[in-house]
């Protein structure tokens, strides 16, 4: 009986995990440049190498859906999207090197180019920047001006570019904070051939409504295993009245 429960329990905690995952791919279906994680549900085994019949069914979050979203165009000059596959790298919180698709960008009071998650975007050669107040114009590789408003008849000034990394043959990783790392730590290559389009964002990659399917999905294996465990129990109180009859 106990292996009946503990089969149960792996595959509800499994089916809880899933669900986690799939409510934050629908919370952030219309979050720009988000990328979907994948779940994925495996048996669990020894040491040895064996399965472990008392604990069959382990889920964890797999990966990440590197799918393009769809392009929106919005004709707001600093919004951006990435064609292809190359990701835009920001500077993350503990200052290592990111990856993302999210190119709603803005500048900041300290003149930081940021996107809507507020993480500076990184150049070829360190984070960029722009001086405060001035006018800035992005080109199609992703080179950064900016022209001063002061001197209206001067040229705009290159102040940086906007690293365009490339994922191919390199393991990327989503972390808790919805950004994309090496696996194992490292940063990934410039790509110097990736275009951008300004005036316009690329979505989620969230499919919303076969995510939708997909929760209701996990909440129904979620109650099977838990009718399991109510009949385990029944069985086990049902072998105790037989055992008191002898």
């Amino acid at each position: 009986m106990d292996r009946m429960i503990y089969t149960a329990l792996t595959g509800m905690d499994a089916a809880m995990t899933r669900q986690r995952a799939i409510a934050s791919n629908l919370a952030n279906a219309s979050t720009p440049g988000f990328r979907a994680e994948t779940f994925a549900t495996v048996p669990t085994h020894l040491p040895g190498g064996a399965l472990d019949v008392r604990g069959y069914a382990q889920g964890a979050v797999r990966g990440v859906d590197l799918g393009a979203g769809t392009m929106v165009q919005t004709g707001r000059a600093l919004d951006i999207a990435v064609a292809g596959e190359a990701l835009i790298a920001f500077q993350g919180e503990n200052g290592e090197e990111v990856y993302s698709r999210r190119g709603d960008f803005s500048i900041d009071s300290a003149g930081r180019l940021v996107n809507g998650e507020n993480l500076q975007a990184m150049g070829l050669n360190g984070p960029v920047a722009v001086p405060p107040g001035w006018e800035v114009i992005l080109g199609s590789d992703g080179n950064v001006y900016a022209a001063d408003p002061a001197a209206p008849d001067a040229p705009p000034t290159e102040v940086g570019r906007i690293k365009l990394a490339s994922p191919a043959g390199s393991a990327v990783v989503k972390g808790l904070d919805n950004q994309l790392r090496v696996q194992g730590g490292g940063v990934l290559p410039a790509d110097p051939t990736a275009e951008i389009t300004s005036g316009a964002l690329e979505g989620s990659n969230v499919d919303a409504s076969g995510t939708l399917v997909d929760m209701i999905e996990a909440q129904r294996s979620f109650e099977q295993r838990a009718k399991l465990i109510s009949t385990a129990e029944k069985l086990d109180q049902s072998s105790a009245s037989l055992m008191s009859l002898g």
